[in-house]
């Protein structure tokens, strides 16, 4: 499974969304400039995740993007099945006739093992997670250097 830019790019979003939770709305384009993503696709991915209830928006001068939970409450794998759907490997775990032998196939039993594993990992990362697991990988670093 490779991950598409919509993926990447949405959890980059919402980990800079969850680092600047305290600061108040965020501009579309602080976000993108901070963490290189071209403005008008964030734009695009910013709506979905809107509309799947992850951010917030406040018009106005003062206004931008935020968090709609905490950052404790938002899983990695709510990011990800908001803007890339299913976590699934393979077609047949979608749609029961997509090979023909779905029900019949030894190693379907294999790929829903595996998005089941990849669905547990996923939806036991938390942003807050992410941002404590960074902080400390840069103090690991420092302490090196």
């Amino acid at each position: 499974m490779k991950l598409s830019t919509r993926g990447r790019y949405g959890i980059h979003a919402m980990y800079d969304l969850a680092v600047n939770a305290n600061g108040g709305p965020q501009p579309i384009k602080a976000i993108a400039e901070r963490e290189g993503i071209p403005e008008a696709y964030l734009e695009q991915l910013i709506a979905v995740l809107k509309r799947e209830k992850l951010v917030t928006s406040t018009r106005g001068a003062q206004g931008g993007y935020m968090l709609a939970r905490k950052p404790e409450e938002i899983t990695v794998g709510d990011v990800l099945r908001a803007l890339e759907g299913g976590l699934n490997l393979v077609d047949c775990l979608e749609e029961d006739d997509a090979c023909g032998k779905s029900c019949d196939c030894p190693t379907r039993i294999v790929w829903i093992k595996v998005r089941d594993g990849l669905n547990r990992i996923v939806d036991g990362i938390t942003l807050r997670d992410m941002i404590e697991d960074y902080r400390c990988q840069q103090a690991q670093e420092d302490k090196t250097t």
